[in-house]
């Protein structure tokens, strides 16, 4: 008899936060009108969609501070150089920091 294999779960820990990032609609364009087709090596808020969150950080007494986002949740985020892109079940994710999401989008 045939095990059922589970698919595996990627979850964050710390406070880190798991995010599908939205298609960014448009080309930037600098102040001198120079089109740039891609915003690779760009450090620029984007948005996205919470996937998952990890558990939060452990706070000066040992407590733990959850995680302010929630999976679902449209966020506006940093893009820096802590990002770090990710490739799971086929899907591009990014993997930030709570501290690089700016806000929830309502």
């Amino acid at each position: 008899m045939a095990k059922e294999k589970k698919s595996a779960v990627l979850r964050p820990l710390g406070d880190r936060v798991l995010i599908k990032p939205l298609e960014q609609k448009g080309e930037a364009t600098t102040a001198s009108g120079i089109i740039l087709p891609g915003n690779e090596g760009n450090e620029k808020n984007e948005r996205g969609t919470v996937v998952g969150t990890g558990p939060g950080r452990v706070g000066d007494d040992n407590k733990r501070i959850p995680v302010s986002v929630k999976a679902g949740d449209k966020i506006l985020y940093k893009r820096g150089y802590s990002a770090e892109d990710v490739e799971w079940n086929g899907d591009d994710l990014v993997l930030v920091g709570e501290s690089d999401v700016l806000a929830v989008i309502d």
